[in-house]
């Protein structure tokens, strides 16, 4: 064991005082039994069957009220393990549940036997016959997907308000559909074509004009089943009315039984059966879509009623006047959603009924936006319309910002109601539709139905479809409380089919909290002939059991997790995993969510239990060591969520006196080690590469192993030389005071590229530009704290987030220069992050500073004093975490764009995870961070590699083998006379 290992206990939640009644039970904690585990790493190989406790309850989440816990995870890499997967189940009598983002709502996403995670291996989208059609695999998130679009005028037609992390698998298995989709640019209307894998690992390509033919001789009991049914629904005209009357509105309750009128053949059924499966039928393996045009110009408004029924009342004149989109937000998703950034702070302030609808037209051109700009303003004419807070215009706009804005609002009603919500208690999201002509008196149902049974829901949702969600919460750990849940959960479905003749799922799918009430919607005929296609189709009821059809009246209160308080900061989650499509360890050890959940299992658990010990022992590498630290996961999360901040937290409760005084040493005698390292560097630079790489890899491999992996770098060859010396400047006339980071005091370059250095060639532009800059004398031992803060050393935090602060305040002469910072974290970590570390009086101090990223000085300050010269033929950017926090990613593409013909920003860009050290504690976090993005770059050639911080340089220089360097070289060179 190394000699500075950490304590995991440590790590041990504060509040652990278990047990709870739905706890993993202690037997356990040895993870997938046996033989299961040794059979699946026999059939797949070990680096594909993940079998550790932390592991199993890692996936024992998504954004649904249920918990269930596998027996094994299976990450299955292409359709041969998919196949193989499912002969094992076979011939074992086994289940298996297909997962790819968990933002299911209704458990879609969990199983208690075999999971299979169908999202790491399984990205990719290609652009067909002019982006006309769009061939994706299901791990793509949809977000991801309509990137590619884009840029040729087009996108899918589902927009789910999860599209920042659910993939089109998923989308496509529950025929999710959105704010426009409705009922007819959902999944089911737009579908060109599937790739599937029946139970019986039969591949259907519905493309193949042979795939009828092959599959009656593969399975031909299917085929004469299939067509068996389509002729039993069509020869009875009352149940081919009542399937096509169930379909007019949204609808994705049970199976598509209109597949089976739509469908003239077994392949053409089946297409249109996959479609809302829920993964019971099958495996989507590939997506063809019919895209539809991006209308990019924008009529749009967020109108507030005093009520919501006046606002419900109002639907059908936007409807009859064009508009694509019509949301509804009550008022306590409008107050909830003050915790998302951007949204008006008065809002919090609004009377308990008022009521909002977000309309929206679009057009493909500017004309258009006019023609709905006159139908919209028409529409307006005599609502009564309320203003109760200043913020609320309730006027149309095609202002980007403020349409973002509204947008931004309304897609974060889940997770911002969710994260208002009481601690401890247990999210409920519901989703029906009825007619919209009769959506004014279901609200007011809704509503009176709430009341009797204590409930004060959020109520949101596509009121233009006449579909609506609703959010509860409820104590699942108080049995009173599950059976006030589940009376209501009787009397609202009740209400929906008899009253309304409604939806009970709209688009989130049947899911597990509704499969008891389906023969309530659809009645015994139509049920049974549901539980007839999947005996067909999984004849031995391998693929997720219950969760679309089970027999059981109370399943949808089987498996309801509690939510046990952990860290302040992690307890507003409700596991939704929009945080994970940005997280760099995602595909290597935890994401955001999956670090909460496992805190959350070990409250769960008692003192003592050996399940708790287990997933203690993980959680060190798994979790904190391996999160980058860069807070990704609080820009994806609509409500702020920081789950790096906690993980900084963490690694601070391991530290022992002895580390942070080290540390705190490190801070006060900084010059020294500055200097030390720089030292280092230039010594290593005279060795010969080769002996260089193997001698220094040898030594810093045996210092990690005897000291810690996570103190102790490893020597990377791609680590650059010494820095230049800092270029003489002058104080007098200096138009800013130029701080170069550590980093660029340390290291130099990119080895080989001819011309000045970093700071070199920013102080010459600046002149150029007769904006010169002056580099005080003294930056030498001073440092932005980034060092101390990304490792949760607070003392030594502490004392250089004081020390640059007053360093800062005086070269800047009390503020009045501002201070330009040449690497983006550098620049972050003295705007933002040295601010909870500072005396009360440095914190005045610093309120009076101007902090200036290099690149936002090049681009606002320098370009239009600047001539440019010669360009490069192509670019591509590595936006760095550090610039996506402090927005400044126009201000890099703007400088790019200066300097190069083309610029690319690759689709797949991220964090690079270095941060800062971590890619040379932990290479292979860097190699999974930078996967997806290296491919992209690497896929085609480029003339520049453009960034704006050093080390997350270096890591895309390892990454994909190209050479990265700053923005600003990129600007000296294309300005030099």
């Amino acid at each position: 064991m190394p000699l500075l290992e950490p304590e995991p206990g440590a790590l041990r939640p504060r509040s652990v005082g278990g047990p709870s009644p739905d706890r993993v039970p202690p037997y356990r904690a040895g993870g997938t039994p046996e033989p299961l585990r040794t059979e699946l790493t026999e059939l797949l190989g070990a680096e594909k069957v993940l079998w550790k406790v932390s592991d199993l309850v890692r996936y024992a989440c998504d954004a649904s009220p249920y918990r269930f816990v596998p027996q094994v995870v299976v990450i299955a890499e292409d359709v041969d393990d998919v196949c193989a997967v499912l002969s094992y189940a076979h011939g074992r009598q086994r289940e298996v549940v297909f997962r790819a983002a968990g933002t299911s709502l209704n458990g879609q996403a969990q199983g208690e036997d075999i999971l299979v995670d169908v999202r790491r291996h399984w990205a990719g989208v290609e652009v067909l016959e002019e982006a006309r059609r769009a061939r994706v695999r299901p791990g793509t998130t949809v977000q991801r997907a309509n990137a590619a679009l884009a840029r040729h005028g087009r996108v899918l037609g589902p927009d789910p308000a999860s599209a920042i992390a659910c993939t089109v698998g998923g989308v496509v298995a529950n025929n999710a559909s959105g704010m426009t989709a409705g009922t007819t640019r959902n999944s089911y209307r737009t579908l060109s074509s599937l790739t599937f894998v029946l139970p019986g690992g039969t591949v259907v390509d519905t493309a193949d004009p042979l795939a009828d033919e092959e599959l009656a001789r593969a399975e031909p009991a299917l085929c004469r089943g299939l067509m068996e049914i389509k002729r039993e629904i069509e020869a009875d005209p009352a149940l081919t009315a009542r399937i096509r009357a169930k379909y007019e509105i949204k609808n994705t309750t049970g199976y598509r039984l209109d597949a089976y009128l739509d469908g003239n053949t077994p392949v053409e059924i089946l297409r249109g059966l996959m479609v809302g499966s829920e993964g019971t039928l099958g495996f989507i393996a590939e997506v063809v879509f019919d895209t539809l045009p991006l209308d990019r110009e924008r009529c749009t408004a967020l109108l507030f009623f005093p009520s919501l029924p006046a606002a419900a009342a109002a639907v059908p004149r936007f409807n009859e006047a064009g508009a694509l989109a019509v949301e509804l937000m009550d008022a306590n998703t409008l107050r909830a959603s003050v915790s998302v950034e951007g949204v008006p702070a008065d809002w919090a302030g609004l009377p308990g009924t008022t009521t909002a609808l977000l309309v929206e037209f679009r057009a493909p051109d500017a004309a258009g936006r006019d023609d709905c700009a006159r139908r919209a303003a028409a529409a307006l004419d005599g609502l009564d319309l309320v203003a109760p807070v200043p913020s609320i215009t309730n006027r149309f706009t095609s202002d980007p910002r403020t349409v973002s804005g509204y947008w931004k609002a309304r897609k974060a009603f889940v997770t911002a109601v969710g994260g208002a919500r009481a601690r401890g208690t247990t999210l409920i999201t519901e989703d029906f539709a009825v007619p919209p002509s009769r959506l004014a008196e279901a609200c007011a149902a809704l509503l009176e139905l709430q009341a009797q049974h204590g409930f004060d829901a959020a109520v949101a949702g596509h009121a233009a479809h006449g579909n609506l969600h609703f959010l509860l919460a409820f104590d699942a750990a108080d049995p009173a409380d599950v059976e006030r849940y589940g009376a209501f959960m009787e009397a609202f479905c009740r209400l929906t089919v008899e009253r309304f003749d409604g939806s009970l799922k709209a688009e989130h799918s049947t899911g597990r909290n509704m499969a008891p009430f389906l023969e309530l919607e659809w009645g015994p005929e139509a049920t049974a002939l549901m539980w007839r296609t999947k005996r067909l189709v999984d004849p031995d009821g391998v693929l997720a059991p219950r969760v679309l059809l089970d027999r059981d009246p109370r399943a949808h209160l089987r498996g309801l997790k509690t939510i046990p308080r952990v860290e302040a900061v992690a307890d507003p989650c409700i596991e939704c995993g929009f945080c994970e499509p940005a997280c760099p360890s995602g595909d290597l050890t935890t994401t955001p969510r999956q670090r909460i959940v496992l805190r959350r299992e070990m409250v769960r658990q008692q003192p003592g239990s050996p399940l708790l010990d287990e997933l203690l022992g993980a959680y060190g590498y798994d979790a904190v060591d391996t999160c980058a630290g860069d807070s990704a996961c609080r820009l994806a999360c609509p409500v702020g969520i920081d789950t790096g901040a906690l993980m900084k937290d963490l690694r601070h409760r391991r530290h022992g006196p002895r580390e942070e005084a080290a540390a705190a040493l490190a801070a006060r005698r900084f010059r020294a080690v500055e200097a030390a390292a720089r030292m280092a560097v230039a010594t290593a630079g005279r060795i010969p590469d080769r002996v260089r790489d193997r001698l220094l890899g040898a030594v810093t491999g045996a210092a990690r192993r005897a000291v810690r992996p996570d103190l102790v770098p490893r020597w990377l060859p791609q680590i650059p030389g010494a820095a230049a010396e800092l270029p003489t400047t002058s104080r007098p006339g200096a138009a800013a005071v130029y701080y170069p980071a550590c980093v660029n005091r340390i290291f130099g370059g990119p080895e080989g590229r001819p011309g000045p250095s970093l700071p070199q060639a920013l102080v010459a532009v600046s002149e150029r530009a007769g904006k010169p800059v002056w580099i005080p004398r003294d930056v030498t031992g001073t440092c932005c704290a980034t060092i101390w803060h990304s490792k949760g050393y607070d003392d030594g935090n502490r004392v250089m987030a004081n020390r640059i602060v007053e360093a800062a305040w005086g070269w800047t002469a009390g503020g009045r220069l501002p201070l330009v910072v040449d690497a983006s974290s550098c620049t972050l970590g003295i705007a933002r992050e040295v601010v909870p570390y500072l005396t009360a009086d440095n914190r005045a101090l610093h309120e009076e500073l101007r902090i200036v990223d290099s690149v936002v000085w090049a681009a606002e300050e320098l370009l239009p004093h600047l001539r440019v010269r010669r360009t490069a033929g192509s670019a591509v950017l590595h936006p760095t975490c550090s610039m996506r926090h402090l927005g400044d990613e126009p201000q890099l593409r703007a400088v790019a764009e200066a300097c190069a013909d083309e610029v690319v920003v690759p689709d797949d860009a991220g964090c690079c995870a270095f941060a800062g050290d971590r890619g040379v504690l932990h290479p292979e976090l860097t190699a999974a961070a930078t996967a997806r993005e290296a491919a992209e770059v690497t896929a085609r050639p480029f003339d520049a590699h453009l960034s704006a911080n050093r080390m997350c340089e270096v890591g895309m220089d390892r990454a994909t083998g190209r050479r990265y360097y700053s923005a600003l070289l990129e600007l000296e060179h294309a300005t030099r006379p």
